[in-house]
């Protein structure tokens, strides 16, 4: 019987203590968490953020001025150089074609004329020469009919001259009428479409951008901003993995192309352009997506590791420290060791 009080009072001590141990932790906040030291890899890295993109990417635009008639290419329509992607109405350029080449067919009939002009001042001419030179007709009759040759001779050069303008005409006209006709400058995918069937495009100082292709998006490259504290450590050649909201889950590989040396200030925060390759073969990556790297400045492998937060100290708030000062003053401890103090003494650690 004395046996099993003495028992029941040694698990009642115990849990006592495991309580006050649990509620002392509780309120203090002093519980440690361990972990033990293991070897592993470590990296140095720059982190970053930037934009997924395509390396070649052209805006199609038109040199001229109409209505959109046809549309033939639409968003990931995969086009060749040279396929017609959109046509706009001809039928105002291919009058103005008909009307330069109606011009032409006119300056070419001014230089006949001009010729038969120059033949008819040229044989007058002759005539004055020899009836001058028989003393049949006055210098001045003779002065005017070469002024008349000269003027004649002139003339045909004119004319022809406005051949070759109404020519050149001719090519603008058939030139503006090919452009109605807009074509894929490149190979490649139809990433974006700015223009539907009936739409009135103008072309004035810059031309209007109809579409935008993507040459490959096999391969992309991702333009980061790197803080100007952090671009000295990044160069050409650096490894780098990244990631993307759409597969948080895959680290994509890929290595630094080139740093720009142009800066970019927004609110006083000076940053850097950096271009960074990398394979996409299954076109999981695309344009526009936002990644998160981490360019791998230097890196360890088989080292001892211990964890960052062994590292960090956060001490107590004053609502804490005040809340243990409390319980301290209230100890009787506490109390007999502030008794043999003088008031604003210091006390060491």
């Amino acid at each position: 019987m004395k046996r099993n009080v003495l028992v029941g009072g040694v698990l009642v001590v115990v849990l006592a203590a495991v309580g006050a141990a649990l509620a002392f932790r509780k309120e203090g906040g002093d519980g440690y968490d361990t972990t033990p030291v293991r070897r592993g890899d470590v990296a140095d890295v720059v982190g970053a953020t930037g934009t997924v993109e395509a390396v070649t990417t052209v805006q199609v635009g038109s040199q001229v001025s109409g209505t959109v008639a046809n549309l033939y290419a639409d968003f990931n329509t995969m086009v060749k150089k040279d396929t017609v992607v959109a046509r706009l109405d001809p039928s105002l350029f291919e009058a103005r074609v008909a009307q330069a080449e109606a011009n032409l067919v006119s300056a070419r009939a001014n230089v006949e004329k001009a010729d038969a002009a120059l033949e008819d001042a040229r044989q007058k001419y002759e005539r004055a020469k020899q009836l001058s030179a028989e003393q049949l007709l006055p210098a001045s009759d003779l002065e005017t009919a070469q002024a008349n040759y000269e003027s004649a001779r002139a003339g045909v050069r004119s004319a022809k001259a406005a051949v070759s303008q109404a020519a050149a005409s001719v090519n603008q006209a058939r030139v503006d009428l090919g452009h109605t006709v807009i074509r894929a400058p490149i190979d490649g995918v139809v990433v974006a479409r700015n223009v539907d069937v009936g739409q009135t495009v103008a072309a004035s100082l810059q031309a209007p951008v109809l579409f935008v292709i993507a040459n490959d998006l096999t391969r992309i490259q991702v333009k980061t901003a790197v803080s100007e504290a952090d671009v000295g450590r990044v160069h050409a050649g650096q490894e780098v993995s990244f990631r993307v909201d759409a597969y948080p889950d895959d680290v994509f590989r890929g290595r630094v192309q080139q740093v720009r040396l142009q800066p970019t200030v927004e609110q006083n925060v000076v940053t850097y352009s950096a271009i960074i390759g990398a394979d996409n073969p299954a076109q999981r990556l695309l344009p526009g997506m936002t990644a998160t790297v981490s360019v791998v400045v230097e890196e360890r492998q088989d080292v001892l590791v211990v964890p960052a937060a062994a590292l960090r100290f956060r001490p107590p708030t004053d609502t804490e420290g005040g809340a243990r000062g409390e319980r301290a003053a209230a100890s009787p401890g506490a109390a007999r060791a502030g008794a043999g103090r003088a008031p604003g003494a210091a006390r060491r650690p």
